[in-house]
């Protein structure tokens, strides 16, 4: 996406190249024809001879090219997926880790680069060595034929072998883009045949057709339809219009694969799967586009404010916007990152609302929001808002279920009970266990309030001052000319900047041999026919060897040392930005979209490796031959100087016009890149939502206008270069007619034959063919040049990012068995997410005592997360302190914190590789240790089914794995580390009852004496703790034991207690 269309079009420039430079040969053959005779047909052999023998180099620059690109591929998706997760890498401290894995990709992408830009810099030599090998084939020849060579006869054939130099010397470029752009086209063309969604997987069919919703029959599908056991199987299913389904099972038996095959996601192997009318699907684990809240909610419908304020009701969104600084305008950050878990699902659930779908597959939508926000949706949203549709939804809250007009349970991929509430109550077996489990979590009084649940006291916030800013912000945007800083870190960057002179040095060495070669071969033959040879045959060829052999090791040298530094300055360049956007500060990663980081390490970063030094080589040695052009040229004329100065200064003028626009258009369109990547990764994240509501066209439609955008500033880039080419060309050709008038109008006997300048005059019409070539090519190349160099100045850009906290301080490393009591002491704390955004939390003052069981709850929104974070340091608060045993936290290093502490988070990740990796990513532990941790957390026996055990495979965003299985992997990490303080955020939120007390026993067993912050929405997750803090709005509302805040008629737990009783107690009422 990223690079291999950009080559597919960046060929095009080579397209006319491919008959342009074979017909420029065969018209040389011609002209030298008439100055050497026969001795063409060795020049033709030895051109023939010198492509013929880039063809197996070709080939293998193509294997090269093709190894690199697959590297390059395995290093983007592990830093997409570390981009996409580095709140977890942060919070475990394990970013230093990731970033080696991703050094070593690069290390192995470097290996392939290396041979890729050598086999390049060997071509190169062969090329550019070409015409002077051309050259003495031809001269030996006419030599050993019996040719009389003259010099009028020698200066047209180099004037000749000069014509034939340029297209031999553009057969590289030319070899190296048709490798690299047949490996991209065979890579794209691979990606278009890769295996697309069955289009029969569901039939979708006109709402009123049938008064059959949903029909699946005698369904089997399967992820992977090499698997033995499909996912599931023997599904049978018949729901009629305006029905509710809930969906109910443990961990792992298959529920949101059920809701992927109504969607045609899964691959079918049998069966027919039916839907009447349009569908709207929730996601377990929410996706949110960037752009602002009103955008996510319409999602392409027009904006109807009468309905669009039912959503919002419906959804118990009001609140929530109140409280933003700007409203539903308010721009979500990346994946919605400036949200809470529970303000994401309600939004996708309003997404869902406001398309009016007639079927509504809704996967665990409650598991995120607090008991009380969770009965109002269900009240509001599923009661009144759906009743008069078609509604499939997975559920861990038993408490829902009477209300429903069948239950499905699942187990293994199968349904094994399906019925009404109280049918499956009497059938007893799994359905009786799962509503046990989830009564057990019901309190055991319903405690009386007289305080209504919807007439929440919003306490005190700060008034903010200043401007109030959007968390994202626009892209960076340098203006003005490259800054030579941005220069002078490329050329430094390789060995501190000692190649560029030994380039230069090789190059002007090699100019300077070549013009000799030229100039012996004109003075050491003959005048005319009837003159004495100044030397012999063998003389005059033997030297002309010797200079010819001696430029030849000077360019294969210059080609090397390019290639070397290239290949070093890309390198030191990725690592320094690799190393400086890992060690920023998690509020870069949450107002910076992923795409515009991956623009940087992939396409910007591929100009670096590919381009830049070739371009910084070209524009070295086509300066240098200029030079040498004008030198000859002056040597016989001085008066030359008096047009070309005139005709520099003008040329001059011309490039700094060009580039003041043509510098803006290419930074521009290197930004405008960043929201096609940024939109095309969105999309695959959220395919089965795109899918599921129908909207791919519109999707399509949104990137086709995002490439409109790109195309107008890259096709004003395109239009500034040939604007450029016309002017130079048109005077170049002015300049050396000029200079061909001032030689031929030279009054006769001016040039003696005898004197040195007579060949010397020769010479400079010979070079002064190529002067109107070389001149706009110099102006080009350096033009060309600046605009690759934006790439560099970009990847600078984020090399420079203010860096978070040390990771560790060396005079404040905390004792070894720090902490040792647990004991947490917040004082006055105020933390907002970034400078002018509003304040999260106002002033947090309390103490957890070390070794006790705290509670954290509130309302959606009331900075909950927030706290934590803060307690974690992804976010340093602007005043107040968090004390540990005793150490302030802001006093020592990052990793010290961070590797003390544990946490089990909202949001489970898994990252590509093995379960044991997912574990035990910093190879701490021994595999007995690793099994331990699984057998505690109850992944033991499903591992062990596994084939390849522990080194059982992840795949991409743990996707092989439910979101349950993934929360218990997370607990088998912190069982792992066995840290003295643990946080566990929502980290039950995804699983069943039974899971939930499951791991909360285990939690009680393996944690007991560690200090344990308990942030949940589940009441009796939290009811025995120690001590229960209440955050409303970012303030302590409340903070004591349980008991004696159940005993205070207005405490606002209390009042959370009754809801949460009062929903699980049956049907909401309304």
């Amino acid at each position: 996406m990223a690079v291999d269309v950009q080559r597919v079009g960046d060929y095009s420039w080579y397209l006319h190249d491919m008959w342009m430079l074979p017909l420029q040969i065969v018209l040389a053959l011609g002209i030298l024809y008439r100055s050497v005779g026969m001795a063409a047909v060795a020049t033709l052999a030895a051109t023939v001879f010198s492509i013929i023998a880039t063809i197996p180099l070709a080939k293998v620059q193509e294997d090269y090219q093709d190894k690199l690109m697959s590297a390059k591929d395995e290093r983007m998706r592990k830093t997409s997926e570390c981009l996409r997760n580095m709140r977890i890498l942060k919070l475990q401290a394990w970013e230093d880790r990731y970033r080696v894995v991703l050094e070593g990709m690069r290390s192995t992408e470097f290996k392939w680069l290396r041979k890729a830009l050598y086999s390049q810099a060997f071509i190169t030599f062969i090329f550019w060595s070409s015409p002077i090998f051309v050259a003495a084939i031809t001269f030996a020849t006419a030599i050993g034929l019996g040719t009389q060579l003259t010099a009028g006869g020698v200066l047209s054939a180099l004037a000749t072998f000069r014509i034939l130099q340029e297209p031999l010397r553009n057969f590289p470029d030319l070899v190296s883009m048709m490798a690299q752009t047949k490996v991209s086209l065979d890579r794209i063309s691979g990606f278009l045949q890769e295996e697309e969604l069955q289009e029969d997987a569901t039939i979708i069919l006109s709402q009123g057709m049938s008064e059959t919703s949903v029909e699946i029959k005698d369904g089997c599908f399967s992820w992977d339809p090499s698997w033995v056991r499909p996912t599931l199987f023997d599904i049978h299913l018949n729901v009629k219009r305006g029905m509710r389904v809930a969906v109910c099972g443990v961990v792992g038996s298959g529920k949101s694969s059920f809701l992927s095959c109504i969607l045609g996601e899964i691959p079918k192997i049998s069966g027919e799967v039916r839907i009447c009318g349009s569908a709207a699907y929730v996601s377990q684990s929410a996706w949110i586009q960037s752009g602002n809240i009103e955008e996510n909610i319409l999602f392409g419908s027009p904006m109807d404010k009468a309905k669009y304020k039912n959503v919002i009701h419906a959804c118990s969104l009001k609140r929530d916007l109140e409280l933003f600084s700007h409203g539903d305008q308010t721009i979500i950050g990346d994946r919605g990152i400036n949200l809470s878990g529970g303000q994401k699902q309600r939004v996708q659930l309003a997404r869902a609302l406001y398309q009016d779908a007639d079927v509504y597959l809704l996967d665990d939508p409650f598991s995120a929001v607090d008991a009380h926000t969770g009965s109002e949706l269900f009240k509001e949203y599923i009661l009144t808002a759906l009743a008069d549709k078609t509604v499939i939804f997975v559920t861990h809250q038993v408490e829902f279920l009477p209300t429903t007009d069948l239950i499905l349970v699942l187990r293994d991929g199968q349904i094994i009970q399906s019925g009404k509430y109280e049918e499956l109550l009497q059938a007893g077996t799994d359905f009786l266990s799962l509503v046990h489990h989830g009564l057990d979590q019901s309190l055991p009084h319903n405690p009386k309030s007289n305080a209504s649940s919807s007439n929440i006291e919003i306490l005190a916030k700060e008034v903010q001052e200043g401007p109030k800013k959007q968390l994202v912000q626009e892209e960076e945007r340098v203006r003005g000319r490259v800054s030579m800083k941005v220069y002078w870190s490329y050329m430094a960057a390789a060995y501190k900047g000692l190649l560029i002179p030994l380039i230069i040095i090789a190059q002007t060495l090699f100019q300077f041999l070549q013009i000799a070669s030229n100039w012996w071969m004109a003075w050491a033959n003959p005048q005319t026919e009837g003159d004495q040879a100044k030397v012999s045959s063998t003389v005059l060829l033997l030297v002309f060897i010797a200079l010819a052999f001696g430029s030849s090791v000077f360019i294969f040298v210059r080609a090397i040392l390019v290639a070397t530094f290239g290949l070093v300055a890309a390198q030191k360049l990725f690592l320094n930005m690799l190393r400086s956007v890992f060690r920023a500060p998690m509020s870069f990663f949450d107002s910076t979209p992923a795409g515009r980081i991956l623009n940087r390490v992939s396409i910007d970063q591929s100009v670096v490796d590919l381009d830049i030094p070739f371009r910084l080589g070209g524009f070295a040695s086509t300066t240098i031959q200029l030079i040498g052009i004008v030198g000859v040229m002056t040597n016989v004329t001085w008066q030359v100087f008096l047009l070309v100065i005139p005709t520099g200064i003008a040329c001059l003028w011309m490039q700094k016009y060009y580039m003041a626009s043509s510098r803006e258009l290419v930074r521009i369109v290197s930004i405008q890149k960043s929201p096609i990547i940024h939109l095309f990764g969105e999309s695959i994240a959220g395919a089965a939502t795109i899918r599921g509501f129908g909207q791919e066209k519109r999707f399509m439609k949104r990137n086709l206008y995002l490439l409109d955008c790109f195309a107008r500033p890259f096709f004003c880039s395109i239009a500034a270069i040939e604007w450029l080419c016309l002017r130079m060309e048109l005077l170049s050709t002015f300049v050396f007619a000029f200079c061909m008038i001032l030689l031929v109008s030279f009054p006769h006997g001016t040039i003696d034959p005898s004197n040195y300048l007579s060949c010397m005059a020769g010479l400079a019409v010979t070079y002064g063919l190529n002067l109107n070539a070389r001149l706009s090519r110099w102006i080009l190349s350096f033009c060309k040049l600046e605009n690759k160099i934006i790439s560099i100045e970009r990847i600078y850009q984020y090399s420079q990012i203010p860096s978070e906290a040390p990771t560790f301080i060396e005079e404040a490393h905390p004792p070894p068995s720090w902490p040792e009591n647990g004991a947490i002491e917040i004082n006055n704390l105020k933390v907002r997410y970034g400078e002018n955004l509003p304040t999260v939390l106002h002033g947090i003052n309390c103490v957890f005592p070390g070794g006790k069981k705290i509670g954290i709850v509130g309302r959606t929104g009331s900075g909950k997360s927030t706290l934590i974070q803060a307690l974690f340091r992804l976010i340093e608060p602007y005043a107040g302190q968090i004390i540990i045993d005793g150490i302030d936290i802001s006093s020592i290093g990052l990793h010290d914190l961070r590797g003390r502490l544990s946490i089990i988070p909202q949001d489970p990740t898994l990252f590509e590789g093995t379960i044991r990796g997912n574990l035990d990513p910093l190879e701490e532990h021994t595999d007995q240790e690793v099994w331990q941790a699984l057998d505690k957390s109850q992944l033991g026996d499903i591992v062990r089914a596994k084939d390849q055990k522990l080194d059982t495979p992840v795949l991409e965003n743990g996707d092989n794995w439910s979101v349950g299985q993934r929360q218990l992997v997370s607990l088998g990490r912190a069982l792992l580390k066995q840290a003295r303080i643990l946080v566990l955020d929502e980290a039950t939120a995804s699983v069943d009852s039974a899971t939930d007390n499951l791991i909360q026993k285990i939690l009680r067993t393996e944690f007991g004496d560690c200090t344990v912050c308990t942030i949940a929405h589940r009441i009796p997750t939290v009811i025995d703790s120690d001590l229960v803090l209440v955050l409303s709005d970012g303030l302590v509302a409340e903070f004591d034991t349980p008991a004696r805040l159940l005993e205070d008629k207005s405490s606002m737990f209390l009042r959370l207690v009754t809801e949460y009783s009062s929903r699980s107690s049956g049907i909401p009422d309304f």
